[in-house]
């Protein structure tokens, strides 16, 4: 036993921030080693708390590099320091975890697969040779196998393998990288993958399992893998054949499918420049470790099968982040299709049994293994609009996303989204904590997630939920399940929440200008918005600015039928004409009458009703297709004038899109030309209104929010207009655009009205 020293000293820290599952005990157990300091470190439930004694100088060294010289993955804060008595003790020792309290905990999301693991499973003298399941402290799951926190591996799905006795020396060995990997497997102790086909079933036999999905993807199969968030339906990218049965057998006929290609070449994009063209910052993001799905133009003559994405002239690419998409796809060479299992806008399936039941018709081959998902994480898409990579889904890598509130609120409260894109959020302390993509709410399976994940957050963060927060609209299932719920409710208008989503991102706390452009959400005044110009601060909003309104045939349908809106465009200006042999002869006469067509002010639709009047789309088999396909086909034009401006009865301003009627029908014009100038005039539309807003209420900044503004050309455009007559702009770049980040909105909304229940 060590004698205790006068002239050491001792130091009890605590340690919040990000230190959950990112290898920062045993981190902290080789600096005290190198330092020549004893002690312990122990998790609790969202902290770590660590006590050092040594040489002064040493505890100071030990302080400053436990902060700057942290592992990659981590984000520590010292919360607390303080001199504590010296104690007897001869080394430096990890503790068993203690359940401790729930405030500062931060649940990891999954990482990629580390250098140092890729170079160990590509290394035949290894005995995790080609394991697809390899992992260290610094990589590997982490959200999709947590069940409950502290971060120990009686605790993750791992639980059910025992570690071998190779692998529990590395677990317990302080100069390991290992030391202390809750994630720890190898080929003898670990998961193990299994292949099927028809009748015939390998199972515990990696490299045969393997073997087995590359032959059939090279054949042209379409093969079922489970990944670390849940299943992708896999083909060869290269192979129009493959693509197209895929697109029958799912149906789904045009919605773009992503695409992964193998790491090669020394930043491990070779294969990336041969088939795409990405600018620095995709490329960046691409290789980063997060590794999410990135939208990136098309490189002329690629190998990518044109029916990956047709009508568009980007392609989601994303680079392998775990050890089995590696091997798969260094052995497949060239790039493969991955794209989510399951059914058209449901969460992605996890479990082996839902994927053979409800896609055998789809899967020709499924890949399993038996590592279990505790809850499902969809891969993230980021897209680059204004010169940043903004966010079009936050999944696997980014979430759950943690925001901190400029003040503490008085009780947990939770945020449930909206009906498409679904997230939910859950605001408390200062903390708001948004999870993953869930889905589109219109499915039994939707609900089911939604519920879990809902429970999960709460479980994890231990929060009991005080209050709920939804969307306005009285019929989409999150506000029904909402108002089941039995705690006190506030409802908050579907665009007030997109404005403050963009504020409470950007912590503006003065009065600004948001455009919410979009597909549809209920107004205050009960009619569908979806072109609103909201001036003011969450809490705050008033309308000052939208467009001319009108009514969409059949109602929701329109969303579908983009020649529905045209109709209602050509009627709205007198023109008694029907250029669409789909619209029944009674059409007329339910417009004329108001049945069945509410009035709404959606740009959203005015893209539909461009690209109807332009035969680019007429009927969309995916949520945005036709605003894409008419942004794919579009060029650059020379000025074009804005709309008419003109104040209603209420004194709110109103474009009218009338003159984009007679635009798009000018045959003189390429289609390519009359997309452009579409695009065109409404982003000097929205400088027009922003100007002169500002001349009236002085007010200089300018926020853009909803799902309308994901269009890289629109938004550029308007971006630069503002910025060269010397407005501020606020764009989210955290938070998605899109009805994703509702459930953010809705909770920077409520907290900034003051009152959690109406």
């Amino acid at each position: 036993m060590a004698q205790i020293n006068d002239q050491r000293s001792a130091q009890l820290l605590t340690v919040s921030g990000r230190v959950q599952g990112v290898g920062f005990r045993p981190f902290i157990s080789r600096l005290a080693h190198q330092l020549a300091l004893c002690g312990w470190v122990k998790n609790r439930a969202g902290q770590v708390d660590i006590f050092v004694q040594g040489l002064p100088s040493s505890l100071i060294q030990f302080e400053q590099q436990l902060v700057c010289s942290a592992p990659p993955l981590a984000r520590p804060v010292i919360v607390q320091s303080s001199t504590e008595k010296l104690v007897s003790l001869s080394t430096f020792k990890i503790l068993s975890s203690e359940e401790g309290t729930f405030d500062e905990i931060h649940v990891p999301p999954d990482y990629f697969t580390c250098d140092d693991c890729l170079s160990e499973m590509r290394d035949p003298g290894e005995r995790r040779f080609r394991y697809p399941f390899i992992n260290c402290t610094q990589c590997g799951p982490r959200y999709t196998l947590i069940k409950r926190l502290p971060y120990d591996r009686v605790n993750t799905s791992l639980a059910e393998f025992p570690l071998c006795e190779a692998c529990l020396a590395e677990f317990d060995q302080p100069n390991d990288r290992r030391y202390h990997a809750q994630p720890l497997a190898c080929p003898n102790c670990g998961p193990s993958l299994s292949f099927k086909q028809g009748h015939q079933i390998v199972a515990g036999d990696n490299e045969g399992a393997l073997n087995l999905t590359v032959a059939a993807l090279k054949s042209g199969l379409i093969v079922a893998i489970k990944g670390i968030g849940g299943y992708h339906l896999v083909c060869d990218a290269g192979s129009e054949d493959a693509v197209v049965r895929l697109r029958s057998r799912k149906h789904r006929p045009d919605k773009p499918f992503a695409v992964m290609l193998p790491w090669q070449g020394c930043d491990g994009a070779d294969i990336l420049h041969e088939v795409a063209e990405p600018n620095s910052q995709e490329l960046s993001l691409l290789t980063d470790p997060l590794r999410p799905i990135v939208l990136v133009d098309k490189r002329a003559g690629s190998t990518i099968a044109p029916a990956v994405a047709p009508g568009l002239n980007q392609i989601g690419i994303m680079l392998p982040y775990s050890p089995l998409h590696h091997l798969l796809a260094d052995d497949f060479g060239g790039p493969l299709i991955m794209t989510s299992a399951n059914i058209s806008g449901e969460p992605v399936l996890t479990e082996a049994s839902d994927v053979e039941q409800r896609l055998g018709v789809i899967a020709d081959a499924f890949l399993h293994h038996n590592r279990p998902i505790v809850r499902p994480a969809d891969d993230s898409v980021f897209r680059m609009t204004a010169g940043k990579l903004r966010p079009v889904r936050i999944g696997r890598g980014f979430a759950p996303f943690e925001f901190t509130l400029p003040s503490v609120v008085d009780y947990p409260v939770l945020a449930v989204g909206g009906q498409l894109k679904n997230t939910v959020a859950i605001a408390f302390n200062n903390r708001l904590i948004m999870s993953p993509h869930i889905g589109d709410m219109d499915s039994l399976r939707s609900q089911a997630v939604f519920e879990q994940i809902i429970a999960d957050m709460c479980r994890l963060y231990g929060v009991e939920i005080k209050a709920i927060v939804c969307d306005a609209h009285p019929d989409y299932r999150t506000s029904r399940w909402a108002a089941e719920q039995g705690l006190p409710l506030t409802r908050v208008y579907h665009h007030y929440a997109h404005a403050s989503a963009v504020a409470g991102e950007w912590a503006v706390t003065e009065p600004m200008l948001v455009f919410t452009w979009d597909g549809a959400g209920l107004g205050a005044d009960g009619s569908i918005w979806g072109g609103e110009g909201l001036l003011g601060q969450p809490g705050q909003w008033q309308r000052v600015c939208s467009f001319r309104p009108f009514r969409l045939l059949g109602g929701e349908r329109a969303g579908q039928q983009p020649w529905r809106c045209a109709l209602a465009l050509l009627w709205e200006t007198g023109e008694n004409r029907n250029d669409f042999s789909k619209a029944h002869p009674l059409l007329f006469s339910a417009w004329q009458k108001q049945i069945n067509s509410p009035l709404t002010s959606s740009v959203g639709r005015l893209f539909d009703t461009a690209s109807a009047l332009l035969d680019v789309v007429q009927e969309q088999s995916y949520q945005g297709q036709a605003a894409m396909m008419l942004e794919s086909l579009s060029t650059n034009v020379d000025e074009v004038p804005p709309l008419r401006l003109y104040k209603n009865s209420g004194g709110i301003c109103l474009a009218d899109w009338e003159a984009l009627i007679g635009l798009l029908y000018d045959n003189r014009h390429s289609i390519e030309t009359r997309a452009g100038q579409f695009h065109a005039s409404l982003a000097e539309t929205l400088l027009n209104q922003a100007q002169l807003f500002r001349n009236e209420y002085g007010v200089n900044k300018v926020g853009f929010s909803g799902g309308v503004f994901q269009n890289k050309r629109l938004l550029d455009q308007a971006v630069s207009l503002l910025v060269q007559q010397d407005f501020e702009v606020f764009i989210p770049e955290r938070v998605p655009l899109n009805d994703a980040g509702l459930s953010f909105g809705q909770l920077i909304e409520v907290i900034a009205q003051g009152n959690h229940a109406i």
